[in-house]
C-alpha cells in the first residue's frame, strides 16, 4: 500500500483539546493515566454512598455495585467568569457549567483568547439526562423564585450549545446533538461537515455526561449491559459488561488549509467522518447492527480518500458486553479485512474510565489524538487475553496489552487511526484521524495560552438548593415591610451575596430581561403593584430601585384599593 497524498482542503485540523475525565482534571493527567495503564474507575465505600444520599437499602442490595467512572468537582463552577449570579449558577445544570468551562479551555489550548474567539465559530454539543435537571423541573419553589422559563433555560439540554455561543460571543451555528452514546462523536462529524461546507470557519465540538455529581453505583442485572464486578474488559476473556461514568470533552476545529496558513498548532487531522443508522437490520432497538457499523467505517475512509487497511490503530466503542463486542468485531473485521491479520492495534478507553454515555465518543477521540501526538499506543486497562469466542487471531486486530512506540507505517505515510462510537438506537459514527503534518518553518506558530483551572477547592460548590419560600404578600401597607419583602425577592432571584450587592445595578449582579419580566409579575401578584419594567433597565443601584418601587406603591391605584379592602376600608 502506498502513502496517500490528499488535498488539505478536504481535511479538518484539531487545533485545541479540552476535557475532564474520571481521574483526570485535564488532558495532561488524562494522557499520563492512559500511558500508565491506570484504571480510573472509583470504588466507593458504603459511608461515601450514604453521605451522598444513596438510600441504605439500595446500597446494601447484593446486586448493587458501588463503582463509577466518577468525575470529581463536577459540582464546582467559576460562575463569575461566565457572568452568572449565585442563584443562576446553582440552578444552571452541571453539564452546562462543564461545557462552558471546556469551551474556554479548548480555545486557550488552541492559542486563542476566549474573549476574542475566531470569527464564525460554531458549536456542536450534546449531553445526557441529569438528576439536577429533574430536581429543578419539579421544584415549585424554585420556579416561583426565578420563573419556570428561566429554570428550563438553565437546565434543559437543548440550551447547552446556545449558552456557549452566548457567553463566548460565538456567531457560527449553535447546534444541540442527541444520538445517545454516540452523541459527542456525531457532534464532531456535524462540525467537520459544517466547516467543509463553509457554514463556519471554526468550531467547538464534543459532549458531556453527568448523571449525578455525587458518588453513585449501579445495580447489576444478569443479561444487562453493566458489569458484575465494577470493571470493564472490552474484547477480553474477562469481559462481562460496562461501567457507567461521567466526563466532558471538546475539540476546537478549523479547516486544515486555514490552520496551516495561520500557524495554528495542529494536534491531529480529521481526514474523514461518516454517520449511519442500523435501521431495522438488528435483533432489537437497543441492539447494535453489523452492516450499519461496517458502512460507517468504510464510508468514513472513503470520504478520506483512503481505505481502512491504511490504519494502524482502531479505538473501538468496546463496551465489554457479549453481544456488543461480538457485533463490533464482526463489523470492523469486514471493513478492515485488507489490513492483514494482527496488523491493526485494538483498544477501548472504557476499560480505563468507564462508559461516559454521551461523552464516550469525545473521550475516545481525545485519547487517540493524544496517542498520535506522542506516537505512542497505550493499553486498555486490565485487558490481558482476547475473548476466545471473538477469534481475534483470525481478524486484522490485536489487543494492546502494554504501552509501546507507534512505529511509522511501512508505506511511508503518516500514522492513522479510526475511532468508532455507537449509540443505542443504532446511530454509528466513525472518524478517520491522522497525525499532524510537519510544522512549517516559514510561518509563525500559535502556541497554547496558559490554562485556567476549573476544578478544586478554589471554586465554589453550587448544589441545587431549594429556593427560599415565597415572600409574604404585603398586607399592612407599611413601607418597611414592603422594602424588606422586595429586598428578599431580589436576593432570592439574583443570588445576592450580601447587602453590599444592593449598591450594584440590576445588570451588574447578573440580571437579565427574562428575570426582570418574572420579577415584575411576582411584584404584581404578591404586592398588587404595577412596576414599569423600564425600572430594571435603568442604571440604578438596587437600593434605589427598591426605594423607587416602594415610593410608587403609595401612588399605585391597585395597591391602594387592595389596602382598603384588607383593612376594611372598602365596606
Amino acid at each position: 500500500m502506498t502513502a496517500d497524498i490528499r488535498p488539505s482542503s478536504d481535511a479538518v485540523a484539531i487545533i485545541g483539546l479540552s476535557g475532564r475525565f474520571p481521574g483526570a482534571p485535564g488532558p495532561t493527567r488524562y494522557w499520563e493515566n492512559l500511558r500508565d495503564g491506570v484504571c480510573s474507575l472509583r470504588d466507593f465505600s458504603e459511608a461515601e454512598l450514604l453521605a451522598a444520599g444513596v438510600p441504605a437499602d439500595e446500597v446494601r442490595r447484593p446486586e448493587y455495585v458501588p463503582t463509577k467512572g466518577w468525575l470529581a468537582d463536577a459540582d464546582r463552577f467559576d460562575h463569575t467568569l461566565f457572568r452568572f449570579n449565585r442563584t443562576e449558577a446553582a440552578t444552571l445544570d452541571p453539564q452546562h457549567r462543564l461545557l462552558l468551562e471546556a469551551a474556554w479551555s479548548a480555545l486557550l489550548d488552541a492559542g486563542y483568547d476566549p474573549n476574542e474567539p475566531p470569527a464564525r465559530t460554531g458549536v456542536y454539543v450534546g449531553g445526557a439526562p441529569t438528576e439536577h435537571m429533574f430536581a429543578a423541573h419539579t421544584d415549585r419553589e424554585l420556579a416561583a423564585s426565578i420563573g419556570e422559563m428561566q429554570v428550563r433555560i438553565l437546565t434543559d439540554r437543548e440550551f447547552l450549545a446556545p449558552w456557549i455561543s452566548y457567553r463566548l460571543g460565538l456567531e457560527g451555528p449553535s447546534v444541540g446533538v442527541q444520538t445517545a452514546c454516540s452523541t459527542s462523536l456525531t457532534a464532531v462529524h456535524l462540525a467537520v461537515q459544517a466547516l467543509l461546507l463553509g457554514e463556519c470557519d471554526a468550531a467547538l465540538a464534543g459532549g458531556v455526561a453527568v448523571d449525578a455529581v455525587g458518588p453513585r453505583g449501579y445495580r447489576y442485572r444478569q443479561g444487562g449491559i453493566f458489569s458484575p464486578d465494577g470493571r470493564c474488559h472490552p474484547f477480553d476473556e474477562k469481559a462481562a459488561g460496562t461501567v457507567p461514568g461521567n466526563g466532558v470533552g471538546l475539540v476546537a476545529l478549523r479547516r486544515l488549509d486555514d490552520a496551516l496558513a495561520d500557524g495554528d498548532r495542529i494536534r491531529a487531522v480529521i481526514r474523514g467522518t461518516a454517520v449511519t443508522n442500523d435501521g431495522a437490520g438488528k435483533v432489537g432497538f437497543t441492539a447494535p447492527g453489523v452492516e450499519g457499523q461496517t458502512a460507517a467505517i468504510t464510508e468514513a475512509w472513503s470520504a478520506a480518500g483512503l481505505v481502512p487497511a491504511q490504519a494502524q490503530y482502531l479505538e473501538a466503542h468496546g463496551t465489554g458486553t457479549d453481544l456488543g463486542d461480538r457485533i463490533e468485531i464482526a463489523a470492523a473485521a469486514a471493513a478492515f479485512a485488507g489490513a492483514g491479520r494482527g496488523r491493526v492495534a485494538l483498544g477501548s478507553v472504557k476499560a480505563n474510565i468507564g462508559h461516559l454515555d454521551t461523552a464516550a465518543g469525545i473521550a475516545a477521540l481525545a485519547k487517540t489524538t493524544l496517542m498520535l501526538e506522542r506516537r505512542t499506543i497505550v493499553p486498555s486497562a486490565g485487558v490481558t487475553h482476547p475473548h476466545p469466542e471473538l477469534d481475534l487471531d483470525a481478524t486484522p486486530f490485536r489487543l494492546v496489552r502494554e504501552t509501546a512506540e507507534w512505529a511509522a507505517p511501512q508505506d511511508g505515510g503518516p500514522r492513522r487511526a479510526g475511532v468508532t462510537s455507537v449509540g443505542i438506537g443504532g446511530t454509528n459514527v466513525h472518524v478517520v484521524l491522522e497525525e499532524a503534518p510537519p510544522v512549517r518553518k516559514d510561518i509563525g506558530r500559535r502556541t497554547p495560552l496558559p490554562a485556567r483551572i476549573f476544578a478544586g477547592e478554589a471554586l465554589g460548590s453550587f448544589p441545587l438548593a431549594r429556593a427560599a419560600a415565597q415572600a409574604p404578600r404585603h398586607t399592612d401597607g407599611r413601607v418597611g415591610d414592603l422594602e424588606s419583602s422586595l429586598t428578599q425577592l431580589l436576593t432570592d432571584a439574583l443570588g445576592l451575596g450580601g447587602r453590599e450587592d444592593l449598591d450594584l445595578t440590576y445588570f451588574a449582579v447578573g440580571g437579565d430581561s427574562l428575570t426582570a419580566v418574572h420579577l415584575v409579575s411576582r411584584i404584581r401578584d404578591e404586592h398588587g403593584i404595577d412596576v414599569p419594567i423600564t425600572h430594571f433597565l435603568e442604571e440604578l443601584p438596587l437600593r434605589e430601585l427598591i426605594a423607587r418601587i416602594t415610593a410608587g406603591a403609595a401612588d399605585d391605584p391597585l395597591s391602594s384599593l387592595l389596602d382598603q379592602f384588607e383593612t376594611g376600608g372598602g365596606d
